[in-house]
């Protein structure tokens, strides 16, 4: 298939390519500079770098021409609720168009629950609508609601590999700075997924997309490990003895404070209808493997 990845040279986008690529799909990677170093990493992986910028659909709308599917990693920070709902609308317009049905795979995450009082969260858990990101699951009811081909995907927290956006990312770096912070709820618990066994699953989902069009698949580990805990064990593993500073979750942002509750979720539809499974048991197994590889992603590690 020709799919376009929306998201390619951030960290899941650029695994989700990669691991398309190998899968022998023609692969096109947005970027809003086809000469940059993650560009051109998106060319070592076999990808197509096209120019774009997503806020600005006019620099990619002729990218849907001919493609198959769109998969969409990114959250555009500017315009979060906007750009998602113009996502919608050019891809009504490129089928009406071009008149061929592309495929959507949108990508939301746990975080978009909110506090829901369950203590174990499925793909069918009412999120809370006063969640700081509860608008990503109307998202997800807008989309249906255009009667698009789609899939959508909720990862939990990501790990290994660069790391970039992760929130071991964040502790490692703060760690190497003598100054890690945990904010919040210090008992709260979140899934993890590995960035790799995430792209598996997208892999999976386009193996044959028309099988799951209009399904939503949770994707995540079955660990449920305290989030400070997993924080104590990456400062540790990036040289930190000292103590980790608790603070405010509010101190954080937006993001810390959408996620400051137990996030628990069980990937038990995505075993189930695709077969998928995590290579990778938990993040705890291979702390220092983990910082190793994001150590090398520095531009000075």
């Amino acid at each position: 298939m020709k799919i376009l990845v929306i998201g390619a040279t951030g960290y899941a986008g650029s695994r989700v390519c990669a691991a398309l690529s190998r899968e022998g799909h023609a692969v096109l990677g947005l970027t809003r500079d086809t000469a940059s170093r993650a560009a051109r990493a998106l060319d070592l992986a076999e990808v197509t770098p096209v120019a774009g910028d997503f806020a600005k659909p006019d620099t990619w709308r002729g990218h849907l021409d001919g493609a198959d599917a769109v998969v969409h990693l990114l959250m555009d920070m500017g315009d979060p609720y906007g750009g998602d709902q113009r996502l919608f609308a050019e891809l009504t317009t490129a089928q009406e168009r071009y008149g061929r049905r592309c495929h959507l795979v949108y990508t939301t995450g746990i975080s978009s629950y909110g506090r829901t009082g369950s203590s174990l969260m499925d793909e069918n858990t009412p999120g809370n609508p006063d969640s700081p990101i509860s608008f990503r699951f109307r998202l997800e009811q807008e989309l249906a609601a255009t009667g698009l081909p789609h899939t959508i995907v909720r990862p939990g927290f990501l790990y290994g590999g660069a790391a970039t956006t992760s929130m071991t990312g964040q502790w490692f770096a703060a760690a190497e700075a003598g100054k890690p912070v945990f904010y919040g709820d210090t008992g709260k618990r979140w899934s993890w997924v590995h960035v790799e066994d995430l792209a598996d699953a997208y892999v999976r989902i386009l193996d044959n997309p028309a099988a799951v069009n209009g399904e939503t698949f949770v994707i995540a580990d079955e660990q449920r490990l305290r989030a400070l805990d997993v924080q104590t064990a990456a400062v540790r593993a990036a040289g930190h003895a000292g103590e980790i500073a608790l603070a405010p979750v509010e101190d954080g942002g937006m993001m810390q404070t959408a996620a400051d509750q137990d996030e628990l979720v069980t990937s038990a539809k995505v075993r189930r209808v695709l077969g998928w499974r995590p290579s990778h048991a938990s993040i705890t197994d291979a702390i220092d493997l983990h910082y190793r590889a994001w150590k090398a992603a520095q531009p000075n590690g």
